[in-house]
């Protein structure tokens, strides 16, 4: 900072700069100057909440004028005296010369003074512009600081740390505003920009619901318009997932490592039965496999619970997760990815299991419940080689014509038990060097029996832990009103869903009504569910005879482990609702075969088989249920993912 030489104020004396002639640069003189009065009266400028007013009446409360004509009855302390007057308002908008501030300050160094004296000092008068001028120079705080009383100079640091300060915040509105021009130009520049657009990033992904960039150009400042200027500038491209990171959950798979099973824990050797573990091609965590032996069926589970304590840090991060995160474009999976070659089936040969052997009546019903650690021998399927197998006569068929009897007994005593069926059509959306397909998936008879010998694994866990008073992880569902006379076909799967009452995950047992059964748990997938986990480790505590999780202990860890399931469910129907409108961005026009499922005001819903997708359109006249339609898509927009068809 440049300074200029002081001079040093001599007691009971006001400084005041006078011009002088020839060049000769300032000089300063000094003359005694009366003390300000601190009495309030009629026309006294004022200042309220940093507002200059003036003093219309005096009394009780104070009665003020602010500039710009508002009157107002206020406290006395509630305003400080700026000038005694009579002043005016009009007076205020007057242009003063350019005060030096700078010489100003030099000259109060080791002094303290008024307003008054300050006015005087930078204006050479004390009148009510100076005053109002004076104080906002002193409010403004880059050279001054005190009261109005005791004005009093910043020291040197002080002032040049400020003014770096300020000068580089100028410098970034200026560029700022030079960026929002380009924005709205959609002419950024990377990577330069960048630093602007990571508040509008944060909000599209949830991080955020703020944005001071969208408030700058009026957006709405929501994840939706975020994700919509992020496309529109090419910062983002339509391969950017928001969803995972918006419901709060990690793209990447869990990192805490896993325990290989214990080598000192006794299992019984089961590598004497055929066991198949059947599932889609694309799967690659294989956590249940199947058996039967004469009337019993075995259900061979992925055993984690081996090495993953309630407690341990794999079993914390595994309750956070809830869930493993399947996505178009991979999964994040709820424990750690080399926990896979320590415990899903048919990874290692043998592999160890939690087994449960269910032996069944005639009818198909669970008779007995055994429940053991295992080692299994596993054979890998395809629901497609599966049904394939059932058609030849060569290793491996006995058995799995056996399990396919079993599973078509169980069908029919839940039928019996009025459970509630439904069909819709599914798809498997997969990601392929940018490029989105969309694969319905085919019925397969595999695919249900496996479905029926998990439910029968489930039921006979749960009147396992019910006959032990175990406290278990139980799933129930309500019943629900149906319909006199259903619907068939699509609209009919459609009418039975909305009479489904949400399941019940609970410490307490209860029904399952829409699977027909009187109690029923999850076991199957301890790899990819916690509250699986949970359960497993409620069963091995029994099997090694130590004291289980009590029952306020074990619902904290239920709620916890489901609630984050939850985001897990709705990332993933978010995402697959992403990646379908990828799919369909560049098919504008493209024509879909659809169903009608119901009339919705003057819309309908409705279901196109080829793309899983259930949306409503206006359609001409009157549609019944079940009712085929042709549609055209008309539009895509992605940050929604809206996806508009209309009809022919």
């Amino acid at each position: 900072m440049t300074r200029v030489p002081l001079t040093t104020l001599p007691p009971n004396t006001t400084p005041r700069q006078v011009a002088t002639g020839g060049g000769g640069g300032p000089r300063y003189t000094h003359r005694r100057c009366g003390k300000v009065s601190g009495m309030i009266r009629e026309k006294s400028l004022v200042v309220y909440k940093e507002r200059p007013a003036l003093v219309q009446t005096l009394g009780e409360k104070i009665g003020i004028i602010l500039l710009g004509g508002e009157s107002l009855r206020v406290r006395q302390k509630d305003i400080e005296l700026l000038h005694p007057g009579p002043c005016s308002l009009d007076s205020l908008e007057q242009e003063l010369p350019q005060a030096d501030v700078q010489a100003a300050w030099e000259l109060l160094e080791g002094n303290r003074i008024a307003l008054a004296e300050l006015a005087e000092l930078m204006y050479g008068d004390y009148t009510g512009s100076t005053a109002w001028a004076a104080y906002r120079l002193f409010k403004d705080g880059l050279y001054f600081a005190g009261t109005l009383k005791e004005i009093q100079r910043r020291p040197q640091e002080e002032v040049e740390a400020e003014t770096a300060k300020r000068t580089e915040k100028q410098r970034e509105l200026a560029e700022r505003e030079a960026f929002l021009e380009r924005l709205k130009a959609r002419t950024l520049k990377f990577p330069e920009d960048r630093r602007f657009l990571l508040d509008v990033e944060a909000l599209a992904y949830g991080k955020t619901d703020k944005s001071r960039t969208l408030k700058d150009l009026k957006l709405s400042e929501s994840p939706q318009e975020a994700h919509r200027v992020l496309l529109g500038t090419g910062y983002w491209t339509p391969w950017v997932n928001p969803h995972p990171l918006r419901f709060g959950l990690s793209p990447v798979s869990a990192k805490i490592p896993v325990n290989p099973p214990p080598e000192d824990e006794e299992r019984v050797d089961l590598t004497y039965l055929k066991a198949f573990a059947i599932d889609n091609p694309w799967s690659n965590d294989p956590d249940d496999a199947i058996s039967v032996e004469d009337a019993c069926l075995w259900v061979h589970v992925a055993d984690p619970g081996s090495s993953i304590l309630p407690g341990s840090p794999a079993d914390g991060e595994a309750r956070n997760r809830g869930a493993t995160l399947y996505l178009p474009e991979g999964a994040s999976m709820m424990l750690a990815e080399e926990a896979l070659a320590w415990y899903a089936l048919g990874m290692r040969s043998p592999s160890p299991a939690l087994s449960f052997k269910m032996t069944l009546n005639d009818a198909g019903a669970i008779v007995e419940t055994l429940i053991c650690r295992s080692w299994v021998r596993v054979s890998r399927l395809t629901y497609q080689e599966a049904d394939a197998l059932l058609t030849r006569d060569s290793e491996g068929t006995t058995e799995l014509r056996a399990l396919f009897a079993l599973a078509e007994k169980n069908l029919a005593r839940r039928r019996d038990a009025g459970a509630v069926f439904m069909e819709f059509p599914e798809v498997h959306i997969t990601l392929t060097q940018e490029q989105v397909a969309v694969e319905p998936l085919s019925a397969y008879r595999s695919a249900d029996m496996v479905r029926e010998c998990m439910l029968l694994a489930g039921e006979g866990a749960a009147r396992w832990a019910l006959r032990r008073q175990l406290s278990f992880p139980y799933v129930s569902q309500e019943t629900g009103e149906l319909p006199h006379v259903p619907l068939q076909g699509m609209a009919g799967s459609y009418q039975l869903r909305r009479c489904m009452r949400p399941r019940t995950l609970s410490v307490k047992p209860g029904i399952h009504w829409g699977l027909g059964l009187d109690v029923y748990t999850q076991v199957t997938s301890p790899l990819r569910r916690y509250t699986d986990l949970l359960a497993h480790q409620q069963i091995r505590a029994v099997l090694r005879q130590e004291a289980p999780l009590g029952e306020a202990e074990l619902l904290f860890r239920l709620g916890a482990g489901e609630g984050a399931s939850l985001a897990t469910v709705q990332a993933e129907r978010a995402s697959r609702a992403h990646w379908l409108a990828v799919y369909l961005m560049d098919k504008k026009g493209s024509t879909w075969d659809a169903v009608v499922l119901e009339k919705r005001g003057n819309r309908f819903l409705v279901m196109i088989p080829a793309l899983g997708l259930e949306t409503q359109v206006a359609l001409k006249g009157e549609r019944e249920p079940n009712e085929p339609v042709l549609l055209t898509l008309a539009s895509v927009r992605l940050p929604e993912t809206d996806m508009v068809f209309v009809s022919e």
